[in-house]
């Protein structure tokens, strides 16, 4: 039995019901064929839908603090099997064992934020102009809320939504992405695990206990516009391009459904005079290597006062040198720390924006193919006329069908300026390197991407720091650390074509909800009317 086999066994006891012939996953580590699936029809995601809209009837009317019980006992199970997970996690994306460990980690941490969340739904309490009025604001459950997650974060982000969702009294219907769904029926088997052990005396809660995690296996033609088009669903949160955001934005609110998107990221450090080098350099490698820059928070582009540019560029290129020497490979290996692409059209987007790069740019350093063994392959298959297409679009024409291992070299590319491919994501480890001369101009390149996620600077000016956090665009702006990596504390997400959401911590919890304004007259004479109005008959 392989590594693989075992984990599966473990992780989804009922794997075999779900073997079909219509999606193949490959594991990116060696291209291997972990499993073959088969996707649901479209009645059977009618009847899932059908499912989660009865189960909200029910879930709704349970108090939040026995919703949150049932969180408590599935964030227990994620405790007791983190490490399979986890490996599972690096088996199916291809990122490293840590990082597939600390995502196993955020859906706990999630967890438990979510059960202390569920005894604080609360509203306000408002004056009232009228004598023997009160006014309320209260919060209710929503509806059944859908979930379409994107490879890079195949637990995770799914986590920060359903935990929430669960807690304000909504079910989850979870459209995973095609290249990483093993994670998906992991999770499920581990949330009906916890549900078994959730004991609550109402048998109606019984009946449709099903109904509160459920699956869509499909692609973006069958589970993607189900999710997209169904007015039973008030709320879809995607993760993803910003194609796909454009896609389903549109129709989501032409049913004046709710949408919270986790789109593009094209991030930004700035590098003052003041920076402290020792604290920079390591924050830039993880967000521009981490993940093998697969993260929608990684670092794109670095922008180095031109004092210390070249200052800067040298250190760099010797820690990505060291790093391709002897730190990528099987991301099992405690030793790796960078582990492969997802799959060969990742690394011809690389490869693309890297011919477009060296048009202008005045040195190329890395981002080729590089074997297990270390040694070095250049190597392209793609037509360097064709654009690329953006990261993660969840579609059925899009199947992964890859059989082989894509390791590359993480590539610096030292530039005059912001050309076409440096506003354009690619996702893949690529850092941009760029200089400016005064503070201004480096908030204005900052912020002159259509993307606005994460940003960062680094400095020990706190004038600099505060400037900084009120010119950046993103809806996060760092000092002194990195682009990459966020606790869930916060609320997570970007403005311009990031798409405007937020998911995770902080007041988030309010989009899973609904808010009502409600006044109660509690006197014995004729009520008055607002603003004075009188109506008397």
């Amino acid at each position: 039995m392989s590594l693989a086999d075992g984990v599966l066994s473990q992780l989804i006891p009922n794997l075999p019901a779900h073997l079909g012939n219509d999606l193949k996953v490959y594991s990116p580590i060696d291209g291997s064929l972990l499993a073959t699936l088969r996707l649901d029809t479209a009645e059977e995601i009618e009847t899932k839908i059908q499912r989660a809209t009865q189960a909200f009837e029910t879930w709704r009317d349970v108090p939040a603090p026995v919703r949150g019980e049932l969180v408590r006992i599935f964030g227990q199970k994620l405790r007791d099997k983190k490490e399979l997970l986890g490996r599972l996690v690096t088996l199916e994306n291809g990122k490293v064992l840590s990082e597939g460990l600390g995502e196993v980690q955020e859906m706990i941490d999630i967890c438990d934020f979510a059960v202390g969340l569920s005894r604080q739904l609360h509203g306000l309490t408002i004056a009232s102009e009228r004598p023997s009025h009160v006014m309320q604001e209260n919060w209710l459950p929503l509806g059944p809320v859908g979930v379409i997650s994107a490879f890079n974060f195949p637990v995770a982000v799914w986590a920060w939504n359903a935990a929430l969702a669960w807690v304000c009294g909504d079910p989850v219907l979870w459209k995973p992405s095609d290249k990483t769904p093993l994670c998906a029926l992991a999770c499920q088997a581990i949330f009906e695990e916890a549900l078994s052990e959730f004991t609550i005396d109402d048998l109606r809660l019984t009946n449709v206990a099903g109904g509160l995690s459920q699956i869509l296996m499909g692609g973006r033609a069958t589970a993607g516009k189900a999710l997209v088009e169904d007015p039973r669903i008030p709320l879809v949160s995607a993760t993803g391009s910003t194609a796909m955001g454009r896609a389903i934005a549109g129709t989501i609110a032409q049913r004046f459904g709710r949408t919270i998107l986790e789109l593009g990221g094209n991030n930004a450090i700035i590098v003052t005079p003041t920076a402290d080098l020792g604290v920079a350099l390591p924050s830039i490698a993880f967000g521009a290597v981490g993940t093998c820059g697969q993260r929608c928070t990684s670092t794109r582009r670095l922008i180095v006062h031109e004092s210390i540019v070249d200052e800067v560029w040298a250190k760099l290129k010797s820690a990505y040198a060291s790093i391709t020497a002897g730190k990528i490979g099987d991301p099992l290996d405690p030793n790796t720390l960078v582990g492969p692409l997802i799959d060969g059209k990742s690394f011809d987007d690389m490869q693309y924006a890297l011919e477009e790069a060296r048009k202008d740019a005045l040195e190329v350093f890395g981002g080729e193919r590089v074997s297990l063994n270390g040694a070095r392959v250049a190597r392209y298959s793609g037509d360097l006329a064709q654009t690329p297409t953006e990261p993660e679009h969840p579609s059925p024409e899009h199947l992964n069908t890859s059989s082989d291992a894509y390791y590359v070299a993480p590539a610096l590319a030292r530039m005059p300026r912001q050309t076409a491919i440096v506003e354009h994501e690619t996702f893949a480890p690529i850092l941009f390197v760029l200089s400016y001369r005064t503070f201004d101009e480096a908030c204005e390149m900052q912020n002159a991407v259509p993307q606005g996620l994460s940003s960062a600077i680094m400095t020990g000016d706190v004038r600099e720091a505060e400037l900084f956090k009120r010119r950046s665009d993103c809806g996060i702006a760092n000092v002194n650390i990195g682009t990459s990596g966020a606790e869930i504390g916060g609320a997570f997400g970007g403005e311009k074509e990031t798409g405007g959401g937020r998911e995770s911590g902080s007041d988030s919890w309010k989009q899973y909800m609904r808010r009502q304004t409600s006044t109660t007259y509690y006197g014995y004479e004729r009520p008055a009317l607002a603003q004075g109005v009188q109506f008397d008959l």
